[in-house]
């Protein structure tokens, strides 16, 4: 009972924050334990209210949820999504939204692999071109050269994809390594060039090729 009351104030799509707040003030003062279990309450796919806030937009909720102490930001559905996963393919219309959304992926693990396919939020970003949530997972440390479960990097998917901006971005990173194979022996300039990409192609060849070598320390 307690579970399907906490969905029905938190986790719909027009979920009320007022209500929200009074909810997790409510179970607050009877016990800290108590909150923990039920902001964390999961349904049969896995999600929590977290996971839905996110997947709604509902970034008011989930500053409450953080602002809770009580919140498991690392914990997967049963897809293997953590809700920081989710917030890397989000819209953010303002910057009360955006500061939710970097806090989160400051707080949370932005490295964490999906059980499926291995890819992490900052794959997901790139790969559905989402420039400025790329950029607030690197400012997150995200690493840049995390491999999923077929080999592939986060400027590999990039290059796929076609972002060739978010290719750049990636690029400035000081430990974007470039020259990163998959599984199948492809590095991001040939997945670039077979996908007809060839501005990114050339791209890739110049910084691996043409690259100023690091300044040695004295």
């Amino acid at each position: 009972v307690i579970q399907q009351e906490w969905f029905a104030v938190s986790s719909h799509k027009l979920a009320n924050p007022g209500q929200v707040h009074e909810c997790l003030t409510a179970i607050g003062r009877i016990s800290s334990s108590l909150l923990q279990h039920v902001v964390n309450m999961a349904d049969a796919n896995g999600n929590t209210a977290l996971h839905y806030a996110v997947s709604h937009g509902n970034f008011d909720i989930v500053s409450l949820l953080l602002d809770s102490g009580a919140v498991d930001l690392n914990r997967p559905n049963r897809a293997g999504y953590t809700a920081v996963m989710l917030a890397s393919l989000a819209d953010i219309h303002t910057d009360a939204h955006r500061d939710v959304v970097q806090r989160l992926f400051q707080a949370g693990n932005v490295n964490l692999r999906a059980a499926q396919a291995g890819q992490t939020a900052l794959m997901l970003a790139v790969s559905h071109g989402k420039l400025e949530l790329t950029r607030m997972l690197l400012d997150a440390a995200a690493d840049v050269n995390v491999q999923d479960d077929d080999g592939s990097t986060a400027l590999m998917c990039a290059s796929e994809h076609g972002h060739a901006d978010i290719v750049k971005l990636l690029l400035a990173q000081p430990t974007c390594d470039a020259n990163i194979t998959d599984n199948d022996g492809s590095s991001a300039m040939s997945i670039a060039m077979e996908a007809g990409h060839r501005d990114i192609g050339v791209l890739l060849y110049a910084h691996v090729n043409f690259r100023p070598p690091s300044p040695k320390l004295k």
